[in-house]
């Protein structure tokens, strides 16, 4: 295969999973701020959306307060913001596009119809109304995408390929979504467990479709150390950082299988499942979760770059 066309299925899986984690944020910022202040706290949740996002220098450039009006247009529709839901479409598509002989009828389907679709939303929804609809819609459209894309595809390297792009989205959004929680949604007075740490918690599980899932395993009230344990360490649960990596070493191994080579891009995703395995929550609590995640985003950007140079240039 191509280093090109590999490079337009990586991004194109990578877009697309970008624009779901951007509107499940968006969806439980909605969430959060529609609850009464006894429950959420002071903070401002459309600031901590930003952080999320990771966009809150190239917000800052744009407007002068974050609040529902504009930290949605500017993560949602906005061209100034390389990573609105709109440029992830439009770039997805892109990318799609040049590679439409690698992809299936119905992966295309998928992509240019919903990039066709959004064009109707024009500037963006008139209502809080429209704009809950508009965020399930992005969701659907990614699930749609996705679930046509394991279904129909060969498994060969255009499928590893896209893959690899999808998992390593997804653990990058899990690790900041976490990251966030700890240091800027729940207020400095707050005791951790009281109640508006539960609804926090409760609104970050939402996020990842995780909230059914976390009473399944652990069967008690939701607690900030387990829900960490759930969305880090648990194999079985789809988007924790665990499964993201186990998938990772899974699909490069095909590569590597399939070109009869293996190289640093390999190395570094087995450390670091290793790591994930072999780590506990006390440790990871004892060294500060905050430090053990900022080392696992770095760590995540480096393998994204060897994967990079390794077959994407």
């Amino acid at each position: 295969m191509l280093s090109r066309t590999a490079d337009n299925l990586y991004w194109l899986a990578r877009y697309v999973e970008r624009a779901e984690y951007l509107a499940r944020i968006i969806e439980v910022t909605h969430r959060l701020t529609t609850l009464p202040l006894a429950y959420v706290g002071t903070t401002n949740e459309w600031e901590t959306a930003l952080a999320t996002a990771g966009c809150v220098d190239a917000f800052s450039a744009h407007h002068a307060e974050a609040n529902e009006e504009t930290v949605t247009e500017f993560l949602c529709f906005s061209s100034a913001n390389p990573s609105s839901i709109q440029n992830c479409f439009e770039m997805a598509r892109t990318n799609a596009r040049a590679v439409r002989t690698a992809l299936t009828m119905e992966m295309w389907d998928a992509i240019n119809g919903s990039w066709l679709e959004l064009k109707r939303w024009g500037n963006g929804p008139a209502s809080r109304e429209e704009s809950m609809r508009f965020l399930r819609w992005v969701q659907e459209a990614s699930l749609r995408f996705d679930g046509r894309a394991y279904r129909t595809m060969l498994r060969n390297d255009a499928y590893w390929f896209s893959r690899l792009g999808l998992y390593q989205e997804r653990a990058d959004n899990t690790a900041r979504i976490l990251d966030v929680k700890f240091h800027l949604l729940l207020p400095a007075n707050e005791p951790v467990g009281g109640p508006i740490d539960y609804y926090q918690w409760a609104a970050i599980l939402r996020s990842v479709s995780a909230l059914t899932a976390y009473r399944w395993v652990y069967k008690e009230s939701v607690k900030p150390w387990l829900i960490a344990d759930l969305m880090i360490l648990r194999d079985e649960m789809p988007r924790s950082l665990a499964s993201c990596y186990d998938n990772l070493v899974r699909n490069l191994d095909h590569i590597a299988q399939a070109y009869g080579r293996q190289g640093p891009a390999q190395r570094q995703a087995r450390a670091m499942r290793t790591r994930l395995k072999n780590h506990r929550m006390d440790d990871i609590f004892q060294q500060g979760l905050h430090e053990f995640i900022g080392e696992f985003i770095a760590a995540n950007n480096q393998l994204s770059s060897t994967i990079t140079q390794q077959y994407l240039m």
